[in-house]
């Protein structure tokens, strides 16, 4: 017979509160594991998604770069096709009537590769062309019109979500789509380049001739700085030697401003950082676009290099 005072049972883990916070790899598993097994939770997923973007940079261990990418995916669920569309006045297009010479003269002054096409008016737009389609026409001589190389354009409402045009984009492998009002005018126009960069932020090419950062003096002595100034010439212009952030590779100021901060800051924050104030003023997709920086103290290094003090 056993002696009960000898029989052992196994341990058992012990209990965790529900007001413990659980570790990061578990949350994530947790959210992958409700996408293939959905729950009654829908949110699940966003939750994890939204603690993550949220924690501390050295907790989640999640760049700058990555934290701004979830952040602009989950923001494009609530975004409207009429948030991001380019508007009627600035649509760039061309008349069925015309010939393939002058809709590439259109092409080339403008620099785009695709555009709508209408007939007699912006609010009767049949479908699109393509550069590629129109260059072989011209290049071997083909007797082609305008009309035999239409594609068509998708037909949207401006309260279309997002994220669901981009969708539909990628199926029906069309990257243009008309918005329209309730009787069918045309409002304006989306390109899927125009969803992507809501999600990476704006997509510059070769041709996209940027105004070069700058930097204004104030008469209080502050700084009005283009956020896409690089590092090296913040240092020089203002004689201010920024610390090195340890396992971050960054060129520009508004990168070093979000590393400071370990996520993106919102407008008007202030981040502070050896004896500086960077407050956001303006943001696009995400990404800081404009600071004013402040000195907080006036102070020197052993070197005699000025560190609250700065003269652009």
């Amino acid at each position: 017979m056993n002696d009960p005072a000898l029989t052992t049972t196994p341990l058992s883990p012990p209990e965790r509160s529900d007001d413990e916070p659980r570790p990061l790899w578990q949350r994530v598993c947790r959210a992958v594991r409700s996408l293939w097994h959905p729950t009654p939770d829908a949110e699940a997923l966003r939750e994890v998604v939204e603690e993550i973007i949220d924690e501390p940079l050295s907790e989640s261990g999640i760049s700058s770069a990555e934290r701004m990418l979830l952040g602009n995916i989950m923001a494009l669920r609530g975004r409207k096709i009429g948030d991001c569309m380019i508007h009627r006045a600035d649509i760039i297009a061309a008349d069925i009537d015309a010939g393939l010479r002058d809709v590439i003269d259109i092409m080339a002054a403008h620099a785009h590769s695709r555009v709508p096409i209408y007939r007699e008016t912006l609010d009767d737009v049949i479908g699109m062309v393509h550069i590629k389609d129109i260059l072989p026409c011209l290049a071997y001589n083909q007797d082609r019109t305008i009309a035999d190389l239409i594609r068509p354009v998708i037909f949207v409402a401006p309260s279309m979500a997002a994220s669901r045009l981009l969708l539909q984009m990628r199926q029906t492998r069309q990257h243009m789509a008309m918005v329209v009002d309730e009787f069918g005018g045309v409002d304006g126009m989306v390109t899927i380049e125009d969803l992507v960069e809501e999600i990476v932020g704006e997509i510059e090419d070769e041709h996209d001739m940027p105004p070069p950062p700058s930097i204004i003096t104030r008469a209080d002595g502050t700084l009005l700085i283009d956020a896409r100034l690089p590092i090296a010439e913040f240092e020089q212009r203002t004689a201010v030697q920024l610390p090195l952030l340890e396992g971050e590779d960054i060129d520009t100021l508004g990168g070093y401003v979000a590393n400071l901060a370990g996520r993106i800051p919102n407008i008007g924050e202030k981040v502070m950082g050896d004896g500086l104030s960077f407050e956001v003023l303006e943001m696009d997709q995400g990404r800081i676009r404009r600071l004013r920086v402040r000195a907080l103290r006036q102070a020197s290094d052993p070197t005699g290099t000025k560190t609250g003090s700065m003269t652009a």
